[in-house]
């Protein structure tokens, strides 16, 4: 039982509740607004599944208690919001709480966040000397985001790479723990002459905005700005306006076909782990997964499949209730996730494709995800597969199996994945760069 509307109490006992399984309880502190897309056991999968990673809890901190951040508001739309910290150590790493707190001692957002990273440090291939980045804004109006457009030196025209993340409120970057992906690939393709434009998804940059607009979907959420991007990229005079890509990540990588089929202008499609099973029957499979390694997951596992059945049932509709539903998705995320063939979508573009999948990675898979690729597009020639068989879901290299604790170490996007982008972009560069292996350009 929580008495009281201070902050940091209140923070405090929602990590001993997560700690002690009481997640019923922790439901009962949750907002309307919470309450309407996050139930107790989707909460419940989130805890066990980073768990099942980083090991049981060993110490909670102390709560660090600050200012919300600007345009972090309650539903009524007064700014009255705590930001409250609790840092959490486990076995094998930690993980931070991240909980929004209302005056009258409610949770408005509640969030599963890693421990604070040190400073990125640049990936050995990035050539700094050989490009320059510009802040600019992608979209218009109260949604635009701000990015981040790394332009090699020189007059070009360059080709354009538009990055997309995978699912989630992600930053431009990417950022996982003390990694930044996308800025990996950033950097590794504007050092190589590919002009690269990464931005914050409008999911990260306007959360609450994005929470209070009714039926909003994946498509929502990427394709507006992906199209805006491509369009910012053909008005730059410096790249090439006939030869601006979309390269996508997991989530990226299977709305980057929507993306071309919207703006039908774009050059080709780069796909990096782009999955094509069913997203929430992946779902069950990775906390199965994760199951393996941790036993006291297990009811994750349940969790998550009853969620998932919600998807696959004839009565689900824009007005189910997200809590009912994975990852706290509302019914018209789902909806349009369902109908939604990203292999036929790609096979109906007249557009050459680049498919990247690592082969150690648990998330997407060779044999899930790849092979829908494959078979949907086994007839074309101008679409390439490549499998690194070390990289894992972020293409970092490895050995073994791969681990979500892997994300929680410094690590950078495996050099021959750049290589193999540039080295696809090369032909339509010049006509002397066919004769040129991928790492000799």
């Amino acid at each position: 039982m929580v008495t009281g509307t201070d902050p940091a109490l209140i923070a405090t006992a929602v990590v001993t509740m997560a700690r002690s399984g009481r997640f019923a309880e922790i439901e009962a502190l949750f907002a309307p607004p919470l309450r309407a897309v996050v139930s107790g056991e989707t909460l419940r999968v989130a805890w066990e599944s980073q768990l099942s990673r980083i090991g049981e809890v060993r110490a909670a901190g102390a709560p660090i208690s600050e200012p919300a951040p600007e345009g972090w508001v309650t539903a009524s739309g007064k700014a009255e919001l705590v930001k409250v910290s609790v840092p959490v150590t486990c076995e094998r790493g930690g993980l931070t709480v991240v909980m929004s707190v209302d005056g009258a001692g409610l949770l408005q957002g509640l969030q599963l966040a890693p421990p604070p990273a040190g400073p990125w440090t640049p990936p050995a291939y990035a050539r700094r000397g050989r490009f320059t980045e510009h802040e600019v804004t992608v979209g218009s109006g109260a949604l635009a985001v701000p990015g981040t457009l790394s332009l090699p030196r020189g007059r070009g025209p360059w080709p354009g790479v538009v990055l997309l993340s995978g699912g989630g409120p992600f930053d431009r970057d990417a950022t996982t723990g003390p990694n930044k992906p996308l800025k990996d690939l950033a950097w590794g393709l504007a050092g190589r002459g590919v002009a690269a434009l990464r931005f914050d998804k409008v999911t990260h940059a306007h959360a609450a905005r994005v929470a209070a607009i009714p039926g909003f979907t994946m498509s929502d959420e990427y394709v507006p700005h992906a199209v805006a991007a491509v369009r910012l990229f053909q008005r730059h005079p410096f790249v090439d306006a006939t030869r601006v890509y979309v390269a996508g990540h997991s989530m990226g990588g299977k709305v980057a076909p929507r993306v071309a089929a919207a703006e039908p202008s774009v050059a080709g499609l780069v796909i990096l782990a782009g999955d094509t099973q069913p997203m929430h029957r992946a779902a069950v499979r990775v906390v199965r997964h994760l199951a393996t390694l941790d036993p006291g997951a297990r009811s994750a596992v349940e969790a998550i499949t009853r969620q998932a059945d919600r998807v696959d049932s004839p009565d689900l509709s824009a007005g189910t209730p997200a809590a009912e539903l994975p990852f706290g998705y509302s019914g018209a995320y789902w909806l349009d996730l369902r109908g939604y063939d990203p292999v036929a979508t790609a096979a109906a573009l007249d557009k050459p494709m680049l498919i990247l999948q690592g082969g150690r990675d648990y998330q997407v898979t060779v044999a899930d995800d790849l092979a829908g690729w494959r078979a949907g597009l086994a007839h074309r020639t101008d679409v390439t597969f490549r499998v690194h068989d070390a990289d894992d879901h972020l293409f970092f290299p490895g050995s073994g199996p791969s681990t979500p604790a892997d994300y929680d170490r410094p690590q950078h996007v495996d050099a021959a994945v750049i290589a193999d982008i540039a080295g696809w972009l090369a032909p339509r560069r010049s006509g002397i760069a066919r004769l040129l292996p991928p790492f000799a350009r």
